[in-house]
């Protein structure tokens, strides 16, 4: 299957990256390579660095980058590990940092990779296809208290225990393997008066499923607090979020790095050592709504920006 690839917030990243032409970028969820490439359009002298998980985005990647390779390091692994992959490549500080967080187009499009709830496919959803663990084995093996659990914390879903519930029965029956099942299973589920009130009614379920299949939300926080402190002064990094959970986990972050001395006030001197490292420079999210309607997937981006200071 092709890439067909339409980069969220194309425009608000590139700007808000301020590329240098002899700077050093990464992009740490590279998916269809749309942000890299802008990157590489600014780009003179300088370096780019590309992560993702999914070796089909990196294969792709070396294909439509083919005349740019000097400029292009390739790294084949979940983003959190950056920081160390990085400073085992020589690398110790970069001028500026995106992540373009949750599934890309092209993952979401081929339904062999198992994320839709609109085309039929084998319950997969893993990012990396090497890991072992997907969705089917969450669907068909976990407990009904522990896919409830998953439903309400990682899918915001009112329906979690009433979903669990209907899983579990029909799996007794025999296993569930395919995507568009599970999508009717979860759509029966719902009063016929909801049941499409806010889009597809599986959608909180097999965002919750894929979140857990590849612990997506595991060491969010500590990683951007940790690579946000390999910007150089002035660098700014660019996180782009499509759910509450992960938004809340950014602003979160990004508010602890800039904050300065939490010492009691009544304290003469400072001991806490805390000093402001970024400064936020989205006081507010930038939305992605307004580019929706060329763009679906848009519709509940945000974007979050910080500065080195």
């Amino acid at each position: 299957m092709e890439y067909n690839h339409f980069p969220v917030l194309f425009n608000a990243v590139i700007e808000g990256l301020d590329i240098k032409p002899d700077g050093v970028y990464v992009d740490g969820t590279l998916g269809g390579g749309g942000h890299s490439s802008g990157i590489l359009g600014k780009l003179t002298t300088g370096k780019l660095i590309v992560n993702d998980f999914d070796i089909d985005a990196i294969e792709h990647a070396k294909e439509i980058f083919a005349t740019q390779l000097d400029k292009i390091t390739f790294i084949h692994d979940d983003y959190k590990n950056l920081c160390n992959n990085l400073i085992e490549s020589g690398i110790n500080e970069v001028d500026g940092i995106l992540l373009d967080l949750g599934v890309s187009s092209y993952q979401i499009d081929n339904p062999e990779r198992g994320f839709s709830y609109i085309k039929d496919g084998p319950l997969d959803m893993r990012m990396n296809s090497e890991q072992k663990k997907s969705a089917f084995e969450v669907v068909n093996e976990y407990s009904e208290e522990e896919l409830s659990r998953i439903l309400f914390e990682y899918g915001e879903e009112r329906y979690s225990r009433r979903i669990a519930n209907a899983i579990v029965k029909e799996r007794e029956k025999e296993k569930i393997n395919s995507t568009l099942k599970l999508a009717s299973i979860i759509a029966k589920t719902f009063p016929a008066k909801d049941r499409y009130k806010f889009g597809n009614p599986a959608k909180r379920t097999f965002q919750a499923i894929r979140i857990e299949v590849n612990g997506e939300l595991d060491g969010l926080y500590d990683f951007i607090c940790k690579i946000a402190l390999m910007l150089k002064k002035g660098g700014r990094m660019c996180v782009i979020t499509f759910h509450s959970l992960e938004d809340r986990i950014v602003k979160r972050a990004f508010a602890e790095l800039e904050k300065d001395c939490i010492c009691d006030k009544k304290l003469p001197v400072c001991v806490c050592n805390k000093r402001k490292e970024v400064e936020i420079l989205t006081k507010k999210p930038i939305f992605g709504k307004e580019e929706a309607t060329i763009n679906k997937r848009s519709e509940s981006a945000k974007l979050r920006i910080i500065k080195r200071v």
